[in-house]
């Protein structure tokens, strides 16, 4: 027995002591083998021998190294790839090994870092699957084997469509042309022998389409015959060689990637044919979704995503075509839960939308929480559902999802080019300056300013959305420290007016000529951009809940008289004599965005405000009103001022503002502000309404001043029955949290509260 000193003993046994407690245990070198339904030796669902039993690996951090260790261990020389989420089928009895961590040395996969044997969270559903370089080790006993189809994980880049046609070259975006392939930094066609309209689903998915239709191939095939008869064709000498095809792709057509398809690069070993023979370059045709159609093109009338009101969208994006997935069931808008969230079926969401597949899923409500009802958990597509709702799912409330696992998604949409129609000049970074856009003048394409008439944070928006530089944070119309680029400074934009939604500055409303009231120079739009932002909402049960009728009297009122919290008849009254009815409630404003809400000014523009001893630091953050059925207005609250904090946070989050003291005023992600209904101007005066039915609105941060995520839910209303002594709210509701038209009655309301004054 081999004798150590006392220190080096300690040493040896601390490195062990680093290791030991999560390596698997064995007696011995465990047995592998590679097992699923139409694989080949060298590939399939990875299966380990322990105590006497076959069992399987979880995919969670199975990666490269893992599968090189898997594939050497089983003879073969390297690994080609992984292959998660059970491709080869799922397998039975025990998970051996969950969270596998190799060197990528080890001779063994029993040499590996692991939870341990049998210690897993997963299901069958996540069996890891590997495929193996074909070739056996040397002195390996050899099967023959295949030249294998098998997924390329990242070793296919990306794709493109060359567009052959005339009309295809002009369109944009680009939906039809010849398939190119990235493949190792070097961009290869694809033999079309085998090529199928799976196939091309899958290229139109990465590339922003929802579906594909079928070319004109008697054309192709004509024009690459003419070009194969020509001697002097660079395309045909470039055909000979097998470097310039990708061989054969087998997708299922649910793959939201080509390299997650079967991808055979090189030829099949041994055969000395020449490369793609008798076939040609495989060619798309891909149908663009209708938010990225030239205006003039017809609707499709079979496209899922053609529907008058969709089932589903997307909430919170800083992107187009990304955001917090929510559906539409029961007449109410809701959150899907991010349990078995997955590519496939935000591949559904995506495509249901107009979009390509989906490029990443996200979990854990990494584009912000919802509100109302969790709708859905565990959804499980297969790939060719029209619709999400077509899709097996629990409903959301049966495994105690919350809405901090909001499931959210990103899509792949088509290349517009807009991105290289606008940049910024002079900031201080790259996310912030002097707004210049690429317009026609005159038939040629020109550099130029934006006049800053009208220029708000919606337009502002636009435009990082545009450069792909999220949120805006501030819309600035006096640009004068900033440089504009030299050449670009005449103002080519002006009367710019946008909704919000449109993909492009260019897209938006503006005047015909150009007409910019202060010229171009210090005036220029400029803006600043941020990659998150925060997200005020209302709590609506809240007001419901705390309503009621006041008759207050006037010598009560004189600061929230001189604060114009009261209608203009009360200017006419005999003070302090008489009395004001006033709607009273409690609001509680919830900030469940990504980013603090902070005001627009800084501390030396902040009023202080005698009646209420504080300072007040945004002059128009919420409207109270009672709007009659049709939407006029009939009374309204003239809460003008503001002092922002954060009255409440959940435990382990710490309050950041506070009003006293001249303190930072703000809302902390997570937290909220809540005015309650004793406080003053916390009510709408209705002393002049008559009896009848209503609509209570509360609109929060009303002229988007101040940025946000999502502008859609900052409306709150509420259906309002007055009868001349005792009023009733039911039915308080964010804008956005049902379908249109979908009012509940007097009667279906549970919780109807008689407010008597």
């Amino acid at each position: 027995m081999m004798w150590f000193p006392p220190a080096v003993l300690s040493l040896i046994l601390l490195l062990l002591g680093q290791v030991a407690p999560s390596r698997p245990q064995s007696l011995g070198t465990i047995k592998l083998r590679l097992v699923g339904p139409g694989s080949r030796p060298e590939e399939g669902r990875l299966e380990v021998l322990y105590q006497g039993q076959w069992g399987t690996v979880c995919d969670d951090n199975f990666a490269l190294q893992e599968a090189t260790v898997a594939c050497r261990q089983l003879g073969f020389e390297n690994a080609l790839t992984w292959a998660h989420s059970a491709k080869y089928g799922q397998g039975e009895g025990p998970i051996w090994l969950d969270n596998v961590r190799c060197v990528g040395t080890e001779s063994s996969l029993d040499q590996c870092t692991s939870n341990g044997w049998g210690v897993s969270d997963c299901s069958h559903t996540e069996d890891i699957g590997v495929v193996c370089q074909p070739q056996r080790q040397h002195g390996y006993l050899s099967e023959k084997v295949s030249n294998a189809l098998g997924p390329q994980v990242q070793r296919l880049e990306e794709v493109r469509l060359k567009p052959i046609l005339a009309s295809a070259k002009r369109q944009i975006p680009v939906t039809e042309g010849v398939v190119e392939v990235k493949y190792e930094g070097h961009w290869r066609q694809v033999c079309d022998q085998g090529w199928t309209m799976n196939n091309s689903r899958v290229v139109c998915g990465m590339l922003g389409f929802p579906s594909q239709q079928p070319v004109n191939s008697p054309y192709y095939r004509k024009a690459w015959n003419l070009k194969m008869m020509d001697p002097k064709s660079r395309l045909k000498s470039l055909t000979k060689k097998n470097s310039f095809w990708i061989h054969r792709v087998t997708c299922l057509g649910t793959e939201p990637h080509m390299a997650s398809c079967q991808v055979q690069v090189s030829p099949a070993r041994g055969k000395l044919q020449p490369a793609c023979p008798g076939g040609m370059h495989a060619v798309v045709n891909c149908v663009a979704g209708p938010r990225f159609r030239p205006p003039k093109a017809k609707p499709r009338s079979k496209d899922a995503w053609a529907e008058q009101e969709p089932k589903v969208r997307l909430r919170s994006g800083a992107q187009v075509g990304e955001g917090r997935v929510e559906v539409l069931m029961h007449r109410q808008w809701g959150t899907v839960c991010d349990h078995k969230w997955n590519l496939i079926s935000a591949s559904v969401v995506c495509r249901q939308l107009g979009f390509g597949s989906a490029r990443k899923v996200l979990f854990g409500a990494q584009l912000g929480q919802g509100l109302g009802p969790i709708h859905l958990s565990e959804v499980r597509c297969q790939g060719y559902e029209r619709n999400l709702s077509d899709c097996p799912a629990l409903e959301g409330s049966q495994n105690g999802c919350q809405h901090r696992n909001d499931a959210a998604v990103r899509c792949n949409i088509p290349n517009m080019g807009f991105q290289n129609q606008v940049r910024l000049a002079g900031g201080r970074n790259a996310e912030e300056g002097v707004v210049e856009v690429q317009v026609e003048v005159n038939g040629i394409q020109r550099w130029g300013a934006v006049c800053s008439d009208h220029w708000g944070l919606t337009e502002a928006m636009v435009t990082c959305r545009q450069l792909g530089l999220g949120f805006a944070s501030h819309a600035i119309k006096d640009t004068w420290y900033w440089q504009g680029t030299p050449g670009a400074g005449d103002v080519v934009l002006s009367g710019v007016r946008c909704s919000g939604t449109e993909l492009a500055l260019q897209q938006c409303q503006r005047h015909g000529p150009v007409h910019c009231s202060h010229g171009a120079g210090r005036f220029s739009a400029g803006v600043s951009c941020t990659n998150s932002a925060p997200d005020l909402v209302m709590n609506a049960q809240l007001v419901q809940e705390t309503a009621y009728l006041e008759d207050r009297p006037l010598s009560q009122l004189y600061c929230a008289h001189e604060e114009n919290c009261l209608s203009k008849s009360a200017d006419l009254m005999d003070w302090p004599y008489g009395h004001r009815r006033l709607l009273r409630f409690s609001s509680q404003i919830y900030n469940l965005g990504r980013a603090d809400f902070r005001p627009k000014t800084g501390r030396h523009s902040w009023i202080w405000h005698q009646c209420h001893m504080h300072y007040h630091s945004i002059e128009v953050f919420t409207h109270y009103d009672l709007l009659t059925l049709n939407g006029s207005k009939v009374a309204e609250g003239h809460k003008a001022s503001f002092c922002l904090e954060d009255t409440s946070c959940p435990t382990g989050l710490q309050r950041r503002y506070a009003c006293a003291n001249f303190g930072e005023q703000g809302v902390t992600v997570g937290c909220w502000d809540t005015y309650r209904h004793d406080i003053d101007c916390q009510w709408v005066d209705i002393t002049d309404v008559g009896p009848g039915d209503y609509i209570f609105q509360v609109v929060v941060n009303p002229k988007n001043e101040v940025a946000e995520s999502d502008f859609s839910n900052n409306m709150m209303q509420c259906r309002c029955k007055y009868d001349g002594h005792r009023i009733w709210l039911h039915n308080c509701h964010t804008g956005d949290s049902y379908q249109a038209n979908a009012e509940l009655s007097l009667e279906q309301e549970q919780r109807l509260r008689n407010n008597l004054i």
